[in-house]
């Protein structure tokens, strides 16, 4: 019977510790090679075989992954939050670290988290990108408004951002020094730009073969827009990846940690161990939903009742991710019930 080995990779920028075991604990080999795909071609050249791998999930793994899974028997992606042997260890270093991480793979007990398909990862990048530029351009608007209030100049905070507006503007108005307005037109020129960036990006994803039958089905759920759903399919990646709706909700960041010993339980305030973009996105949708969609809009108010409007927006946030969930298992577009029931 031929034996397996087990790697634990400690992946850093510039370069990788590794770890390799026998199914016994026998270490048969440690050291450190570059973080560069050379390396790594001729490092694997050396691995016996065949072997399996485990590497923790950080800002370089996505690469790595791809570049060895084809050679390993396995190659799985530790949860960097869960990995409390390392973070607790008193000596800690990156020979140790991958030690640690070839230890608890080959006693199955590493602590494994979800690698999203290469194609959908690349399409993720362009949204996360999206979102970035967005916010820039945010930024743009707020600046130039600050900036005609530094010199109090009386504009309309409908029609700022509006170029036949904002060109009026600057002819018309008075007493604002030159440097103000270079900085209005410079400003100006990057919300442009930023705008432009963030249609061309939104475009290319809507037209996407691999994801654009997900996100028509799922824009069909009243209240969730195309940027909702783009968010949810690229960051969800295969929805069969959890088990129920409880799971989606606490990995979309919409409920309390649960802290419970000797029967009694402590409920903390909303958990940070969840996805922050999906969260952000699910809060801004709970916010509008309400307005388009009935059964929603009851949820809201049975919540709202109770004085405490967070929780009411909390509550639609829940709900549309049990209908996102309920779409993409079933694979058909979403069907409103004629007589809505809130529990």
């Amino acid at each position: 019977m031929e034996s397996i080995y087990y790697i634990g990779l400690d992946v850093h920028k510039k370069s990788i510790a590794y770890c390799i075991k026998t199914e016994s604990g026998k270490l048969v080999r440690e050291g450190t090679i570059k973080a560069q795909r050379e390396s790594l071609r001729q490092w694997l050249q050396e691995l016996p075989a065949p072997w399996i791998g485990a590497l923790e999930a950080t800002i370089f793994t996505g690469w790595i992954y791809d570049f060895l899974k084809p050679h390993a028997l396995e190659l799985k992606v530790a949860h960097p939050q869960m990995l409390k042997a390392i973070t607790a260890a008193k000596k800690k270093n990156d020979r140790a670290d991958a030690e640690t991480l070839a230890d608890l793979l080959r006693v199955n007990l590493l602590p494994q988290c979800y690698m999203m398909p290469p194609e959908l990862r690349e399409l993720r990048r362009m949204l996360r990108y999206r979102n970035l530029v967005v916010s820039a351009a945010t930024q743009m608007k707020n600046k130039m408004s600050g900036l005609l209030m530094e010199v109090g100049a009386p504009y309309s905070k409908r029609r700022l951002h509006g170029k036949k507006y904002f060109s009026e503007l600057l002819e018309k108005v008075e007493d604002v020094p030159d440097s103000v307005k270079e900085l209005l037109v410079l400003s100006r020129g990057n919300l442009e730009l930023f705008t432009a960036v963030q249609k061309k990006l939104t475009k290319s994803l809507r037209e996407e073969p691999l994801i654009q039958e997900r996100v028509e089905r799922l824009m069909s759920i009243p209240g969730v827009g195309e940027v909702m759903a783009l968010t949810w399919v690229l960051e969800i990646g295969e929805p069969q990846r959890f088990k129920n709706a409880r799971q989606a909700i606490s990995y979309c960041g919409l409920c309390s940690a649960q802290k419970e010993s000797a029967g009694k339980e402590r409920r903390g305030p909303i958990s940070k161990k969840r996805n922050k973009h999906l969260q952000t996105k699910l809060i801004e949708a709970a916010k509008l939903a309400p307005h388009w969609n009935p059964q929603l809009a009851l949820i809201h108010d049975k919540e709202l009742k109770k004085g405490n409007r967070n929780r009411a927006t909390l509550a639609v946030a829940r709900k549309l991710v049990e209908y996102m969930l309920a779409v993409e298992r079933r694979g058909t577009p979403f069907k409103q019930e004629v007589s809505a029931k809130v529990a």
